[in-house]
């Protein structure tokens, strides 16, 4: 497995979302903005999505279980000082989410979680969150279609969730320009800072 690691710092492993890899411009510039403060961020791809760079075909992602096996796999590769924080956009904050506390890590960066698939909001994808005994920070746009901040309010969330809203934000956490007056370099930018200031608190 191989990773792409930026900074220095406590290290914080990211995992991508369904349908882009880990070195889209989202990922890349939010990877920067991160390493800026002083975080060591480090970004792997699960087998279906390294698969399309040798010409392999654009297949969904496997089942869940599968993914989960993958993420323990990054963590048991990955070299690193001090307290890992795992985390991913989207599907991959998701899987990082299922597996923290068996893995026993200092704590998990969900950056746009799907609480529920988009359209579907009677499905749910909440079940674990309720109990999660590890600290998790969700940043989260509140017009986010896999999940609004009206309906996030109305979930049963463990304790160890810090919610960071991102106004009118999208699922890539994106503003709408012309209501907030905000761009999304604006939003990567807060959003380093709160995921900064967490870790590093969490890192002790």
């Amino acid at each position: 497995m191989e990773f792409l690691i930026e900074g220095e710092g406590p290290t914080l492993l990211l995992a991508h979302g369904a349908g882009a890899s880990m070195d889209t411009p989202w990922m890349t510039a939010l990877t920067a903005v991160l390493a800026g403060h002083g975080l060591r961020v480090a970004r792997f791809e699960f087998a279906y999505m390294a698969g399309r760079r040798t010409g392999g075909s654009k297949r969904p992602p496997p089942r869940v279980d599968l993914l989960r096996e993958e993420y323990r796999a990054a963590i048991a590769g990955l070299s690193h000082d001090g307290p890992l924080f795992i985390g991913g956009k989207s599907m991959g904050g998701r899987v990082a989410s299922l597996i923290a506390d068996e893995v026993g890590v200092a704590g998990v960066v969900c950056l746009g979680y799907p609480f529920h698939p988009q359209g579907q909001p009677e499905k749910l994808r909440t079940e674990h969150l309720a109990d999660l005994a590890t600290p998790t920070l969700i940043c989260q746009g509140t017009r986010d279609p896999f999940g609004t901040a009206q309906e996030v309010a109305g979930y049963d969330l463990s304790d160890a969730i810090d919610l960071h809203w991102l106004d009118d934000g999208d699922h890539d956490l994106k503003p709408r320009k012309r209501e907030t007056g905000r761009t999304l370099d604006d939003h990567l930018a807060e959003t380093a800072q709160v995921v900064a200031d967490w870790i590093k608190h969490w890192a002790g």
